[in-house]
């Protein structure tokens, strides 16, 4: 499986997961993402994968200042609906991430460990996201501004020609390596912008 390069250079995402740890998964129950982990799930690499992936790495380092974020340990609430545009992409991958899910994720353990619940849609609220810790019950909102990166101008034609059938395998490669090169700035080159991810 061959990944463009720049996939290994984005930050990856530590957490601590107890569930991972008494089940022998994982030795101390450390798990680690990669944005690799978040292409395998939603079976490609855009702007809306980069952004919930983004989202929840600031959310989680917010809440968790000075130690691993605890996977399963954190509720994830969504402005939009389920349905809604690339909401369900969102969630699936911050829901990868965290472990939080809906009413058929994973019920528990002896009374402990459910993730069951955790995810939430069509909430009132500025952000687009809002992580917030079950043991503390702080909280944070997250929204993203893709559109401080552009697309560069030559993808229109090329997506209009490959949408029409028309595009030959040079400009079909040149637009997949242009859609990649925008995903790079926003995961590498603005990872730290603050206006690409507004933490409230």
């Amino acid at each position: 499986m061959s990944f463009p390069p720049f996939f290994k250079e984005v930050r990856r995402i530590r957490l601590n997961d107890p569930l991972a740890a008494l089940l022998g998964a994982a030795e101390a129950g450390e798990l680690e993402y990669r944005y690799e982990d978040a292409v395998k799930l939603a079976g490609h690499s855009c702007p809306t994968v980069a952004g919930a992936y983004l989202m929840t790495l600031k959310a989680l380092g917010r809440l968790y200042p000075d130690r691993l974020p605890e996977r399963g340990g954190v509720r994830v609430e969504l402005r939009e609906a389920q349905a809604a545009g690339t909401t369900g992409v969102t969630a699936a991958v911050a829901g990868l991430i965290t472990g939080a899910a809906g009413e058929g994720g994973f019920k528990g353990l002896g009374g402990r460990f459910s993730r069951r619940g955790l995810l939430s849609f069509a909430v009132d609220m500025a952000g687009e996201l809002r992580f917030t810790r079950a043991d503390t019950g702080a909280a944070v909102e997250a929204a993203y501004h893709p559109e401080i990166v552009p697309p560069d101008p030559a993808m229109q034609p090329l997506m209009a020609r490959l949408m029409s059938g028309e595009a030959r395998m040079d400009e079909r490669q040149e637009f997949g390596r242009l859609w990649q090169l925008r995903v790079k700035r926003l995961l590498i080159d603005h990872i730290d912008d603050p206006d690409l991810i507004v933490l409230s």
